[in-house]
Formats: structure tokens, C-alpha cells, sequence
């Protein structure tokens, strides 16, 4: 029994961390299909959901409106779901320069976004954090490629800002999500990314589906390209900047809530996941999408297997697993008492992500949902020149 379950845990251990990486990259190497752009300029509609975004929304909208977007093609709508700071002040005040405020009760995400959505008939919805900074000239780029009439969506590429001197120490996601990058630009190459990452997409309006309570936004908006047999692909030049979490604390519950509410989706788009109508994009779905979210279940089962093994070479890879977690967890109380982790940056956020996925199976087996959601990141600042940051889309 012990051999059965370290082999079949080593093996999906294998496959989602190394060998879908390398099948994604020859594929995107070998099975190349070009995306057509152009200098389009079809009618856009930017979608801001914000909740007490009082800090950020102004910064926000003067960025999308500084943007080299003709005036009479852009309308920008800021759906305020029941915000009780000053975000809805900020947002009449940019009504001038053609801000529409819709302001709602406190709803969820969902309700703000489909709100927003039914109130215009742009050809293009492009959907944005009310923290994220677009760089120059990312509306341009993240619309070029509606050029090709086969592509009914386009992912940004977002990026962390430059840490602050009160930022977290953030090495450990920004080498995960530099790495997730290069599967998505392989991925996009090929055929579609698995899905877009909520601080920069598009999407074409007709392809839009009322987004449903207790789903991450949007992989599911941006997924229903996929289901409509459209391509959803990478456009790397049109950039969105973040700040990082203000604490591990609220990054932990970030990717609980991400986590917790993407399974949710992978469910409800359960239809995705069959390889004879999307092809490889189902292997690829459920790789990225469910297998990674549910690694704890294999690590778990490689270090009670491998601890149940007599033979002395198993005994010292249990050893090496545990001299690991111990050094992620190390690496999280130095973090917890404002210290750099150095090198345990890397295994601190290994733990706390798969600490986090351990909680949102818990959550989805519990049949706990997460309707709402609350602000995890510090405020915004300015993003810096196209060249700066570092890597990190979803």
C-alpha cells in the first residue's frame, strides 16, 4: 500500500511541476500558431468593481484616462459595491472626463461586475483592479490582437511594483509567478492561456457569460472564451502593475479565497476539463488549475510514503522533506517578526501556498463559499517605466 501511494504521489508530483512545464513549452515550441494584431481600435469599456478603494481609485482612473486610447472609442464605469469610505467621492469627481459611477449595494463582486457589464454596449470589455497601474500604452496592446477574428480574449501580463521599505519580502512568489509567465506565453503560442488574471483582460462583449457567486472572476469570465471555441491569448506588452500583500497575513488569505473560489469555478466549467471537445486545453486546465491547487494531497502523500519505507535511501529523502518544510516555516516566522528570509524565501512561500490549499480544499469539501471581498493589497503607488518590475501573471 505504502508503495501505491508514493509512486502514484511522486508521479503527479512529477507531472504538474515538471513535466507539464516542458510538454507546455515543447508544444508552444513545435505547434506554433501565430495571433494576428493590428492597429485596432474597436469601442472599450474599462470595468472597475471597488469596494472602499478610497486610497487607490483616483490614481486608478486618472492612469486609464491618461491612456493613448481615442477619447470617443473608451468609456470607463466604476460599479461601488455598497463602499462606505469616500471611493464614490473620487469617482464623481473624474465624472467629468467621462467616469460613469454606479453606485449599488453591498452585493459581491459578482453582482458589481455583471451591473457594470449590462450598462454598456462597448465591442470590448476590459476588466481591471482598482489597484492595478497600467503601463503606457497597455489598452493598445491588450486590444491589438482582436485583430484576428479567432481571438475572443487577451490576458495581461501583471507585474509587482518595486517593493516599498514596509513591503513584505515577496521573492519567493515573484520567482513562482516569473515562472508561470513562461507557461503562459508557451500556452498562447499554441492555443489559449488557461486563464486571465483579474488586474488587466479582455474580452469580446458577445462572449461575456453573468458572472456567478463564490468564482474567481476572472477565470471564469475570461474562460468562457475557451468554451465559446475562441482564443483567449497572452498579450506581454500590456502591463499591469501591483504592490504586493501588506503582510504574509493577508497574502495567506488572498490565496485562500483565490483558492477556495477557483476549485469552485474549475467545477462549474467541469466541462472544459474534456479532451475530445478542447483538446489539450483540458490537460492543461486541470494541470494548472486543479492539480497545482491540490499538491498538498501528493506532497503529503510523497512524505508518508517515503517515511514508511525502510530502505535508508527513502529514510534520508524523508529527512530532506522535513529539513524543507522546516525551512518554509522558519522562513515564514522571520517574515512574521518583520525579518528578511533570505534564502528560505522561496520554501516560506512554498508552505504558505500549499497551507493555504490545504485550507481551501477544507473549505470546498466543507462546502464553504466566499461571496465577498475585501482589499489585500497596500495602497498604490506610481508604476514605474515598461522596463521595471519583475513577472507575475496568473
Amino acid at each position: 500500500m505504502s508503495t501505491v501511494l508514493l509512486v502514484a504521489s511522486v508521479a503527479a508530483v512529477v507531472w504538474t511541476y515538471v513535466l507539464f512545464p516542458l510538454v507546455t513549452a515543447l508544444l508552444g515550441a513545435v505547434r506554433r500558431r501565430p495571433v494576428r494584431t493590428g492597429d485596432v481600435t474597436p469601442s472599450v469599456c474599462v470595468v472597475i468593481a471597488a469596494y472602499n478603494e478610497e486610497k487607490d481609485i483616483g490614481a486608478k482612473l486618472a492612469n486609464v484616462l491618461e491612456q493613448d486610447y481615442p477619447a470617443g472609442r473608451l468609456d470607463v464605469v466604476v460599479a461601488a459595491d455598497g463602499c462606505t469610505d469616500g471611493t464614490e467621492d473620487v469617482v464623481r469627481s473624474f465624472e467629468p472626463g467621462g467616469v460613469r459611477l454606479l453606485s449599488r449595494p453591498r452585493g459581491g463582486k459578482a453582482a458589481a461586475l455583471n451591473a457594470a457589464i449590462d450598462s454598456t454596449d462597448a465591442e470590448v470589455l476590459v476588466l481591471s483592479d482598482a489597484n492595478s497601474m497600467l503601463a503606457p500604452g497597455a489598452l493598445r496592446a491588450l486590444v491589438a490582437p482582436f485583430a484576428d477574428p479567432a481571438v475572443g480574449g487577451v490576458a495581461g501580463d501583471q507585474r509587482y511594483l518595486p517593493e516599498s521599505g514596509t513591503a513584505v519580502e515577496s521573492t519567493g512568489e515573484r520567482s513562482y509567478w516569473s515562472m508561470d509567465r513562461l507557461l503562459k506565453q508557451s500556452q498562447s503560442s499554441y492555443g489559449s492561456v488557461t486563464s486571465a488574471t483579474g488586474s488587466l483582460y479582455a474580452i469580446r462583449h458577445d462572449l461575456v457569460q453573468p458572472v456567478v457567486d463564490g468564482v474567481t472572476d476572472d477565470f471564469w469570465t475570461s474562460t468562457a472564451v475557451v468554451e465559446a471555441h475562441r482564443r483567449l491569448v497572452f498579450a506581454p506588452e500590456a502591463i499591469a502593475y501591483e504592490p504586493p500583500a501588506s503582510s504574509d497575513r493577508a497574502e495567506y488569505n488572498r490565496k485562500v479565497r483565490i483558492m477556495t473560489r477557483g476549485l469552485r469555478g474549475v467545477y462549474l466549467r467541469r466541462g472544459l476539463l474534456n479532451p475530445f471537445r478542447y483538446g489539450f486545453y483540458a490537460v492543461q486546465l486541470f494541470s494548472h488549475k486543479v492539480a497545482r491547487r491540490l499538491m498538498v494531497l501528493p506532497l503529503l502523500g510523497v512524505l508518508v510514503g517515503s517515511a514508511l519505507r525502510p530502505e535508508p535511501l527513502w529514510q534520508a529523502f524523508t529527512a530532506l522533506q522535513v529539513l524543507g518544510y522546516a525551512a518554509g516555516g522558519l522562513g515564514l516566522a522571520l517574515r512574521a517578526r518583520g525579518l528578511r528570509s533570505g534564502p528560505l524565501a522561496i520554501p516560506a512561500f512554498f508552505v504558505m501556498v500549499n497551507v493555504a490549499s490545504a485550507r481551501a480544499v477544507w473549505n470546498v469539501l466543507s462546502g464553504r463559499r466566499i461571496d465577498r471581498w475585501q482589499t489585500a493589497r497596500s495602497p498604490q503607488v506610481a508604476p514605474p517605466t515598461p522596463a521595471g518590475g519583475i513577472g507575475r501573471p496568473a
